[in-house]
């Protein structure tokens, strides 16, 4: 089994500072979409503001916490959503990712004894937030990279053995922009609100 980390902090900058965990794709919050594609983990860590999740999208309660400082990135925010697991396999996702779900248990199954299990877009570009990792693997990584705050994920993954997993339907793409949001919209059939 394993324990979920989903990033669900972050200014939203390029979609106008808006609330984007709580942004609806197919009828369902990004957020909801991130929880339910980890809806087996043991634990899941959702670091960020305290926000609406569905009871369906998770069978157990999701405990929230927040990266130190507020704002400190997505390295920040995995250290302190590292501090609220127990598993020895950790998946770690963006809430920005609505079709990352079949990705899930290929990540996991893909992991190597030591190291992290990456999605590969088709242009050969890792996602290091659509990511499993061992534990101790990612804790030597986090003890290696120093100061979390305002560290890059590609740092962080830098110093550990790295696995790719071919994403194989544009899981890993992400809603950055209104046009990413668009997009999304576009390829999911349930309506949105």
């Amino acid at each position: 089994m394993y324990d979920a980390i989903v990033l669900a902090g972050g200014a939203a900058t390029r979609l106008g500072g808006a609330a984007k965990p709580q942004l609806k794709v197919g009828g369902r919050t990004l957020l909801d979409r991130a929880v339910a594609a980890v809806h087996d983990a043991d634990r899941v860590v959702v670091v960020g503001p305290v926000q609406a999740v569905a009871r369906q999208s998770v069978e157990r309660p999701v405990l929230f916490c927040q990266e130190d400082p507020p704002g400190g990135g997505p390295v920040a925010a995995i250290a302190a959503g590292l501090a609220h697991t127990e598993a020895d396999v950790l998946v770690v996702l963006a809430a920005d990712l609505p079709g990352v779900a079949p990705a899930v248990p290929l990540l996991v199954a893909a992991l190597p004894t030591s190291g992290v299990a990456l999605l590969l877009d088709a242009s050969g570009r890792a996602n290091y937030l659509a990511a499993a990792w061992r534990r101790a693997s990612l804790q030597d990584a986090l003890t290696a990279l120093g100061e979390p705050a305002g560290a890059s994920v590609r740092a962080l993954a830098g110093s550990a053995a790295q696995v790719y997993v071919a994403d194989q339907d544009g899981w890993a793409r992400d809603c950055d922009t209104r046009e990413d949001l668009a997009d999304a919209r576009s390829r999911r059939e349930d309506p949105d609100e």
